[in-house]
């Protein structure tokens, strides 16, 4: 299996467990706005912040199959999620089920298409190593656990903090609360960019936005209806737009050159700031 398919399958859900533990309680406990909110916060700061540092770290070239097959499902679930928000300020139950249906379909069809196209996946012929199934085992469930107990600390903190200063539900979901549980992704891919796996760092990036949204709010809105109300519906679907409109951003910057260079990371870095300047300013004075 290419180190590509592994960043965007067994990471990119590792990476998302913080993501989805939280999004659950949230929804559970009637916090839906923060629910939204880390979802779309998460994928902003993917986008921006991880690609962005992995770039400026090393450039990052992008394979064939990402630019026509994963990228394009990435835009195409924050269109659904979109239109669903749109037609009723909800993700309802069967539209949860639609979401996460979508996220099964997309693993089988990248199974299949891999197999179909092992040139384009990048595998290669590779010295054999000294295989331990248990010791791998242990190491995955080991530190998926270790990504949930960090990830949960650091947002049970960032909420109190956030709370304290008068920020709303929604700005903890989207900066606090995205920050502190896309921190594996980041370390994930900054850890995978390092060593030259920058395959593994992009598909980490672009699997996560993809299973922020078809798996989480699916798995979410299929245990409570995830309702955002009126009159947090235009702020939500006003980040859903600047979520759509960096995302083909990031998207011309992978198919300029076929790679993302280190100056487009810092972009992508300096957006992400300034528009988080932008939401707290607006939100707190």
């Amino acid at each position: 299996i290419p180190a590509f398919i592994v960043g965007l399958t067994i990471c990119a859900l590792g990476t998302s467990a913080p993501e989805l533990a939280v999004s659950i309680t949230a929804a559970t406990s009637g916090s839906n706005s923060l629910a939204i909110g880390n979802v779309l916060g998460s994928n902003f700061f993917n986008l921006m912040v991880v690609l962005g540092v992995c770039a400026m770290i090393n450039p990052i070239p992008v394979t064939k199959t990402l630019l026509r097959r994963d990228y394009p499902v990435s835009i195409a679930a924050m269109t659904l999620l979109s239109v669903f928000l749109m037609s009723d300020a909800d993700v309802s139950r069967v539209e949860a089920g639609i979401l996460f249906s979508c996220l099964i379909g997309y693993i089988v069809w990248t199974i299949i298409d891999t197999k179909k196209h092992p040139d384009e996946a990048g595998i290669e012929e590779e010295e054999e190593e000294a295989f331990v199934a248990w010791k791998c085992a242990l190491w995955i469930i080991g530190g998926a656990i270790a990504i949930v107990l960090g990830g949960d600390l650091v947002v049970e903190s960032a909420k109190y903090l956030g709370s304290s200063i008068g920020m709303s539900e929604k700005l903890i979901g989207f900066t606090i609360c995205a920050i502190g549980t896309s921190l594996p992704e980041l370390v994930t891919s900054y850890t995978a960019s390092k060593k030259g796996q920058n395959d593994m760092a992009m598909g980490n990036v672009i699997g996560s936005n993809i299973f922020n949204i078809l798996c989480i709010l699916g798995i979410s809105g299929m245990i409570t209806p995830i309702a955002i109300g009126d009159a947090n519906l235009n702020a939500t679907l006003i980040d859903c737009g600047i979520n759509m409109g960096v995302c083909i951003l990031a998207y011309i910057f992978c198919i300029t050159d076929k790679k993302v260079e280190r100056w487009e990371g810092g972009v992508l870095v300096c957006i992400y700031l300034a528009y988080m300047v932008y939401n707290i300013v607006k939100d707190l004075f």
